[in-house]
């Protein structure tokens, strides 16, 4: 009886550490993945990264001791230093994905040019002097794992090293170059020994380097004022044969405050296409995330001043001005008023096949604004806009603009009786058209910064809405010099989508009307 009881217990302690376990389990607010034709793209981009590289890189000295039966002396130590890579050719290069490792990199048949200065001391002389060296048969293979530190950083490993150069061809310059060069041939295999020797440690080296880099890389990032986005990678990277899967936290969260938003991330999976370079899954809990920190943050709410309303209305419609002596007819107000849109609850995201919309439940509130005395308030309502939203990425960032589908009012019962609720409903909408959304649009055109690599740039960029979440399709360029993103002046250049639209301009979205027909509760 005992033993049977031991073992019941024994069975509900590992069903509540499997459902603990599953209750924790978190899922990323963005995948990117890489495919193949990245790792193709990477060994254009990756030969100008190490012209680069050596240009600004010191070589280590190479030192060594021999003793030359030619020369018939008991040593000679020699010393090649201020080493320069001229030139170098890497025309058998590739790169492979090693499931559940990383990724394999091939040299083979590679050539260098390098220059170098050299010392010579031995005990019957010593001399000074510059050289030239010809590497021939440059070979390397080597694995990089990646992993994740427990900071969400990305890191890298190099493992099973293997470099070698088979020949080298050495050149004397200076005035017994010709002495020199004579037995300049015993020299090489020596050098070449000592050099083979230090390039893998030398490459090692340079990956950790580059480890140090990814250590040091902003992974939870300032977007705003009001927010912070989390980049942090969530877990290891997942490979396979034809790609690499990074799973990033991708949640926003209110500058004072860096608690998880009150809902979970939800799985979601990448359709297997391998048509462009890197595919980027952006999910619905992503922007309900920014909903809610932005919500939190008081960042939805808007005060509209009598000036702001005409600067946003008058000027951008004809016969709003009736409108607005209509409302200061109706309530007697001569002197000026204020409008506030206030959020009651974050906006709720949907993203499904082709359409993204954003549904804003607030509250109208209308102010009397006098000299003489405090704002009292003579109409507040709630109400709900619908919109949808438009999508493009410029530069590195994903720039949204909302435009208003539909709108639902709900006024008071004491005054529904007395007012046109159609009427009214039109007029509030024209504010929200023509007022608020073009100053939420002013801040959606700073974006959405997009995870990319330093100096590599998107192009030939495509967006497509699935259920759940956003599939942004982009091939890659290296820049050697990338200068500074222009500063964003109109949406007349951009291609915006809303669904999926491949080699032509997408349209805008529908145009709305104040006047047309609303939908009421």
């Amino acid at each position: 009886m005992c033993t049977k009881m031991v073992q019941v217990l024994w069975g509900c302690f590992l069903l509540w550490n499997l459902y603990i376990s599953s209750a924790q389990t978190i899922y990323p607010g963005i995948k990117a993945r890489a495919t193949q034709r990245a790792l193709d793209y990477g060994i254009q981009a990756g030969v100008e990264m190490i012209e680069q590289m050596v240009k600004e890189r010191k070589i280590p000295d190479l030192k060594g001791s021999e003793s030359p039966k030619f020369l018939k002396i008991d040593y000679m130590n020699y010393k090649l230093i201020n080493i320069k890579i001229n030139a170098f050719s890497l025309p058998n290069t590739s790169l492979a994905f090693v499931p559940g490792v990383g990724i394999r990199a091939l040299i083979k048949h590679g050539t260098a040019n390098i220059s170098t200065d050299w010392e010579i001391k031995s005990p019957l002389f010593q001399d000074t002097g510059g050289a030239n060296l010809l590497l021939s048969g440059v070979y390397f293979t080597g694995i990089l794992v990646l992993a994740r530190n427990d900071f969400g950083h990305p890191i890298l490993k190099l493992q099973d090293c293997n470099a070698q150069v088979s020949r080298n061809d050495i050149s004397f310059s200076g005035e017994l170059s010709v002495l020199y060069n004579s037995f300049a041939e015993p020299m090489e295999k020596p050098i070449l020994k000592n050099l083979n020797k230090m390039l893998c440690p030398i490459i090692t080296s340079e990956v950790e380097a580059l480890n140090a880099n990814l250590s040091m890389l902003e992974v939870l990032r300032s977007v705003d004022n009001y927010t912070l986005l989390d980049y942090s990678l969530i877990s290891s990277p997942e490979i396979t044969e034809n790609y690499i899967d990074l799973n990033l936290k991708g949640v926003f969260y209110p500058l004072e405050n860096l608690t998880d938003p009150p809902f979970s991330s939800v799985p979601f999976v990448l359709p297997e296409h391998n048509d462009s370079m890197i595919y980027i899954g952006i999910s619905e809990y992503f922007f309900k995330s920014a909903s809610y920190a932005y919500f939190t943050a008081g960042a939805f709410n808007v005060t509209l001043t009598t000036k702001k309303i005409f600067n946003h209305l008058i000027r951008n419609s004809q016969g709003l001005g009736n409108m607005l002596s209509w409302i200061a007819e109706l309530y007697i107000l001569s002197q000026p008023f204020m409008v506030q849109v206030l959020a009651r609850e974050p906006p709720v995201v949907n993203l499904l096949p082709g359409h993204f919309t954003l549904d804003i439940p607030a509250s109208f509130v209308i102010l009397t604004q006098s000299k003489n005395s405090t704002a009292e308030t003579v109409l507040s309502m709630d109400f709900v806009a619908s919109t949808n939203v438009a999508l493009a990425i410029l530069g590195q960032r994903l720039i949204c603009s909302l435009s208003l589908n539909r709108f639902r009012l709900s006024l008071p019962e004491s005054i529904r009786s007395n007012i046109e609720v159609f009427r009214f409903e039109n007029i509030l909408s024209s504010i929200l058209h023509f007022g608020v959304l073009p100053l939420a649009n002013a801040k959606l055109q700073q974006g959405f910064p997009l995870p990319n690599p330093h100096k590599i740039s998107l192009v030939n960029s495509d967006i497509e809405v699935l259920e759940g979440f956003l599939l942004i399709s982009t091939d890659l360029k290296y820049k050697t010099s990338l200068k500074q993103q222009s500063s964003f002046h109109g949406w007349e250049a951009l291609n915006l989508i809303r669904g999926r639209w491949r080699g032509k301009p997408a349209p805008w979205l529908p145009v709305w009307s104040p006047l047309q027909e609303v939908n009421r509760p």
